[in-house]
């Protein structure tokens, strides 16, 4: 009788990075706002997100956001590091899959030569190992060191869930969804967006803007709320407006906030500019 051989389990992607998301000991990513928005006196208001949207570069974006959850504690030696062996950078990338380990180990060289190019990270090979220490820099691309973002440094920033890894939703997400999640993400509850603004605001286009609120909308991250605004120059007078709140867990700033009515509500247009602080 011929003797059956049993395969050696492997540890999967999500295996991978909840055993990493553990030992963060924490539950949610900070990043800076100034990752998303530079600030209102800059002339060009789009930052690093821009870049990855501009480009394509999903893979780029959901590797950088997990190097931010799992990078937890600062060391003397390195200051905001993680070191891992490659194959566990690998399948925490999502690069494994009907890959080869030399083909792994290559597509997460070139995520994170990406993302050293977009100045967000430095990373190296300890000699005599198979591990890459990656180490975080400033969010905005400055090259400055990375420090915590906090009211003791006075940085406004941005909560990023845990569960968007651990309820699979980050693979599920494109890009422009991911994109307007950490947009919304830095406004406060029940937040008005005009996508028309969001070349000048953002650095990508409305149509962008809208594949992203729809996606959200539909995996249950976002509401969209119709309210309307008193429109001086319409022939009717009034025009539709568009209120977003993120859901539990994707709550904002100020999501505490009492909900809207979902009945029309009227602003002026000079309101409703106003309350957006963009």
């Amino acid at each position: 009788m011929k003797q059956q051989t049993s395969q050696k389990p492997v540890a999967s992607p999500a295996q991978t990075r909840e055993a990493l998301l553990e030992r963060a000991v924490r539950d949610f990513a900070p990043i800076r706002r100034a990752f998303v928005q530079k600030k209102r006196d800059e002339a060009d208001r789009s930052s690093r997100l821009a870049e990855f949207v501009t480009n394509g570069d999903v893979r780029g974006l959901r590797a950088y956001l997990f190097i931010v959850a799992i990078t937890s504690a600062e060391t003397t030696e390195s200051g905001w590091s993680t070191t891992l062996p490659g194959m566990v950078w690998a399948r925490a990338f999502g690069t494994t899959e009907d890959a080869t380990p030399a083909s792994a180990r290559t597509a997460v060289t070139k995520v994170l030569k990406r993302l050293k190019e977009r100045r967000l990270i430095t990373y190296e090979r300890p000699k005599g190992t198979w591990d890459i220490q990656v180490t975080l820099l400033r969010e905005d691309g400055s090259l400055d060191p990375y420090t915590r973002p906090g009211n003791q440094n006075r940085d406004a920033y941005l909560k990023i869930p845990f569960e968007l890894w651990r309820t699979g939703l980050i693979d599920q997400l494109g890009l422009p969804a991911l994109a307007m999640l950490l947009t919304a993400s830095c406004e406060p509850a029940f937040f008005e967006l005009p996508t028309e603004r969001m070349k000048e605001w953002y650095g990508w286009s409305p149509d962008t803007a809208e594949r992203g609120f729809r996606q959200l909308a539909k995996e249950g991250v976002l509401q969209v709320h119709k309210t309307y605004i008193a429109a001086p120059l319409s022939p009717t007078g009034t025009a539709e407006v568009n209120r977003y709140v993120l859901l539990a867990p994707f709550i904002a700033r100020s999501a505490r906030k009492k909900a809207p009515s979902t009945e029309s509500t009227v602003a002026t247009t000079g309101d409703a500019q106003e309350a957006l602080g963009h």
